[in-house]
């Protein structure tokens, strides 16, 4: 009995070592005639998305077949066209020559946006028999106009590439306006996502204009909702200097583009706007699922929504203000204890003296190799409510190794 526990022990730790254990770049990296597709997956951020999912089919072109892409369009819009090859769901050669009814819709990354109304962000696979299938936008009236070529990587059930010969357009994809207005209209997009109060001190402290001089290299943002400025945990703002105003909201957006997809496999500290000399003023990041939570060391703040993802910027609505450790740490600490009183040191036959009681220690910010650590502002459990439980590599293979512990112990 103890040998086939110890089989499956094996194969729970064999399991835990791949999940999640592909990178789309490396995997391209070995094959050059899909070096432009690789270069455009880095640098609209894609690949990171890409490798934060279990289960996804990435349909790749070609640098021939890229090059009705490539420099023709802004990238945004060139990843909105790749994000329409990200199929989620796996499909390999076999698989796709058994579709029942040999014609099915499948959801894309494309779709997951909020860009893409109705059904453009379905792709629609038909097996067309004689080894040929076709791939086309699952928009009424589109044809087929790409067709599967070859296998180039399959890491079975969790990533399939494929080769098609083609891009697949969904009506109006290419012609969707860029986004430099709707970009250089921050504060618009902001009040329109129930912001109004972070737009308005945006303005009011001259942050905006910091924040307008890094957009065309990249700005990422985290705007608290109306209703997070509201609650009972948020510090008193008007008893902050200018200058500490200044620092709280520049701490909440980052010189560069940082899409969803790049926080959930974000490992190291992300520094902020306020970095700098004097102070650290950066965050840690921990996922749950398809969740993202933020850490500074006071209280965590979940990553709602999306206002607007459009390569270089992105915008996101988080659930609570982003307080650092650097100027709300010690508001949240216990106020310390009185110094212990040292005692004389006791006859034998006086027996021993009570020993004061030592002062808790202050808490720490947590560090980048360590599961993030946040002290609440406010009661814990109001605080633990609104953040995602994560349960860590590390954790699962240490309780794999205890199980196979017992099942030694067991065989012996």
């Amino acid at each position: 009995m103890a040998a086939p526990l110890l089989a499956f022990t094996f194969s729970l730790l064999a399991l835990a070592s791949t999940v999640h254990s592909h990178n789309i770049t490396q995997i391209l990296a070995d094959n050059p005639e899909y070096s432009s597709f690789n270069s455009y997956l880095s640098q609209t951020k894609l690949a990171d998305e890409i490798n934060s999912r279990s289960t996804i089919t990435l349909l790749v072109l070609n640098n021939g077949a890229m090059a009705s892409l490539a420099g023709k369009h802004p990238l945004s819009v060139i990843k909105n066209a790749l994000s329409l090859l990200v199929l989620l769901d796996y499909y390999d050669p076999q698989k796709l020559h058994k579709i029942s009814e040999g014609t099915v819709l499948t959801t894309t990354l494309y779709q997951t946006t909020g860009n893409a109304p109705g059904n453009l962000g379905f792709v629609n696979i038909t097996d067309l028999k004689g080894g040929k299938v076709g791939f086309g936008s699952a928009a009424s009236g589109s044809k087929l106009d790409s067709s599967y070529t070859k296998s180039v990587k399959q890491i079975p059930y969790n990533i399939s590439v494929l080769e098609i010969d083609a891009p697949i357009i969904s009506p109006g994809l290419l012609t969707a306006p860029a986004p430099s207005a709707a970009v250089s209209n921050i504060t618009g997009l902001l009040e329109k996502a129930g912001c109004k109060t972070f737009a308005g001190l945006l303005v009011s402290s001259g942050v905006l204009k910091t924040y307008e001089s890094t957009l065309e290299k990249g700005l990422t943002v985290f705007a608290p909702s109306d209703e997070a400025f509201k609650d009972d945990d948020v510090p008193d703002l008007t008893k902050l200097t200018q200058a500490e105003v200044v620092s709280l909201l520049e701490y909440h957006a980052l010189a560069e583009y940082k899409p969803k997809g790049s926080l959930k496999t974000n490992k190291n500290r992300i520094s902020t706007l306020a970095t700098n000399g004097a102070g650290k003023y950066d965050i840690t990041t921990s996922t749950s699922g398809d969740e993202v939570v933020l850490h500074t060391g006071v209280a965590p703040s979940r990553v709602a929504d999306t206002v607007l993802d459009a390569t270089p910027v992105v915008i996101f609505t988080v659930d609570n203000v982003l307080l650092p450790a650097e100027l709300f740490g010690n508001a949240t600490s216990p106020a310390p204890a009185p110094a212990p009183v040292t005692a004389p040191t006791p006859s034998p036959a006086e027996g021993p003296s009570p020993t004061a009681a030592s002062p808790p220690a202050p808490p720490t910010d947590e560090s980048p190799e360590s599961s993030p650590s946040d002290s609440p502002v406010g009661s814990a459990d109001s605080k633990s409510a609104k953040s995602a439980a994560v349960v860590s590599s590390p954790s699962l293979f240490a309780a794999l190794v205890t199980v196979f512990a017992v099942a030694v112990s067991v065989s012996l």
